[in-house]
């Protein structure tokens, strides 16, 4: 028996008019496929992620990529964007639409030893998954998930945020300092892009950390230093643990400094016309001691 080609059709189809065949004909310009079949070496990519609709060219490129790679690859931001010249920002933002369109799913997960760790799953036919996953009421509309700023699908039951510390002074300059702080944070790193909401809660975080005397950049290099390469489920959540499990104490206790000497003004002795200082004119120390002698 020969060999099965199972993407040709059951029956023979009707052929099209030749002058009706829309890529028939003889074009002055347009595009001229030189195809060699591939043998080795290759991935089979359907159209309707290479032809998305609303997919962008670098999400539609970053998908095929991540689809020709081996199991157990990383393609966290990190390592794409050493791997590429589009920077962190736009990758992110590449790998947030094909999160939304089904085309990647991101989870966290605790592997032995304690450490969290993000599983990626590349899914090459996301319609499937949808149909496989659809409820079997019809006329129930099935949810469409957005992303977040942040670059993961919101949690609409995720639990509150963890509380941080509080400052015992609220004055208007030092919470306007901390929320600068935390709005800076991305530029250190993409993922650390925060809500209102959460730079709301973790500002008073910050104030108590200034408050002890640590410095802005101090406060900073806490935060954003040793983060993991894999991407943040909730970059908020990891901020709040930092400012309360990491919280300095309060500087050292410093005593009031002495008030300086008094410096009484120049007066001019009454008995030997000698400039002395006291706080009123009379007589100088000496002339003083020698009214007693006197007598």
């Amino acid at each position: 028996m020969g060999t099965q080609h199972p993407s040709v059709p059951p029956r023979a189809q009707a052929r099209i008019a030749g002058n009706k065949h829309p890529n028939r004909g003889h074009h002055a310009s347009g595009l001229i496929h030189d195809h060699t079949r591939h043998t080795t070496s290759f991935t089979v990519i359907g159209n309707h992620l290479t032809q998305h609709p609303d997919l962008s060219l670098l999400a539609i490129g970053l998908a095929c990529h991540i689809q020709s790679l081996p199991k157990g690859a990383r393609v966290d931001i990190k390592t794409l964007a050493a791997r590429f010249p589009e920077g962190a920002t736009r990758i992110a933002a590449a790998l947030r639409e094909l999160e939304s369109h089904g085309y990647l799913r991101r989870e966290r997960q605790r592997v032995p030893g304690g450490r969290i760790v993000t599983r990626t799953t590349s899914c090459n036919q996301p319609a499937a998954r949808r149909h496989a996953d659809r409820p079997s009421c019809p006329d129930r509309p099935v949810p469409r998930t957005t992303a977040t700023p942040s670059g993961h699908t919101p949690d609409r039951t995720r639990k509150p945020l963890p509380a941080v510390p509080q400052p015992a002074c609220t004055a208007p300059a030092l919470v306007q300092s901390a929320a600068d702080l935390l709005a800076d944070l991305r530029r250190h790193d993409p993922r650390l892009l925060l809500s209102a909401a959460d730079a709301a809660h973790l500002a008073p975080g910050v104030a108590a950390w200034l408050e002890r005397d640590v410095s802005p950049t101090a406060v900073r290099q806490a935060l954003t230093a040793d983060l993991p390469s894999e991407g943040l489920h909730r970059p908020a959540a990891l901020l709040a643990h930092r400012l309360a499990a990491q919280l300095p104490p309060p500087p050292p206790f410093r005593a009031p400094a002495a008030p300086p000497p008094v410096r009484h003004p120049l007066q001019t002795c009454e008995g030997c016309d000698r400039a002395f200082r006291a706080p009123g004119p009379g007589r100088c120390r000496d002339c003083r001691c020698d009214v007693p002698e006197a007598a």
